[in-house]
């Protein structure tokens, strides 16, 4: 990759892994809920998984893509339908109590990494990169460090959202204000839909 191709594609990863979206809403909602510690697993999923996403992609799965579109518009579709249960799962998710810190458990690292395959925004995101940023002859090392590129930028990207939930805790502690909050991240879910799965 030149260098002024390194930069484009640096500076994507860095405004498509910091603006909202389904990832960035869920670890947000994941910080202020459990904590920054309890959210690594769920961090690392999201950052790996699309990490693993983008390698695939860029392996040659795009061209499949391309000639099944009907294929990626499944996957897609699939994927609003989680989001819509998670919003639901969210909005309606019952205040802590104290004896329920052993029940409540944050979403682990395999099934984050599992979400990406379903998430409307990684595909958007995994398709662009791959497609405008590799050469067409670009070989299996070209792949790898895009991705990894990828990965080092999202990572931080995603620490922050978490952070910033983690931040707010105290503030949140009152049961009507986790309320409204858990309700408003589960509206922004399904919003965030809204521009990915336009035609």
């Amino acid at each position: 990759m030149t260098p002024d191709l390194l930069l484009a594609a640096s500076l994507f990863a860095l405004v498509s892994s910091i603006t909202p979206g389904p990832n960035n809403t869920m670890i947000l909602a994941s910080g202020v809920n459990f904590g920054l510690r309890r959210s690594l697993r769920h961090l690392a999923g999201i950052c790996l998984g699309f990490g693993f996403m983008l390698v695939m992609v860029g392996l040659g799965l795009h061209q499949v893509l391309e000639t099944y579109p009907a294929v990626l518009a499944t996957l897609r579709w699939l994927g609003a339908t989680y989001l819509v249960w998670l919003a639901y799962k969210l909005a309606t998710a019952a205040p802590p109590h104290p004896d329920a810190a052993s029940t409540a458990q944050p979403m682990g690292f395999w099934a984050a990494a599992a979400f990406q395959w379903v998430n409307p925004k990684a595909w958007v995101m995994a398709m662009t990169a791959m497609s405008t940023y590799l050469p067409g002859d670009a070989v299996a090392l070209q792949v790898l460090l895009l991705a990894g590129l990828f990965v080092l930028i999202n990572a931080p990207c995603v620490t922050c959202w978490a952070a910033f939930g983690s931040s707010m805790r105290q503030l949140l502690q009152d049961h009507f204000r986790l309320r409204v909050f858990n309700m408003t991240m589960a509206a922004a879910l399904v919003g965030s839909l809204y521009p990915l799965l336009k035609p």
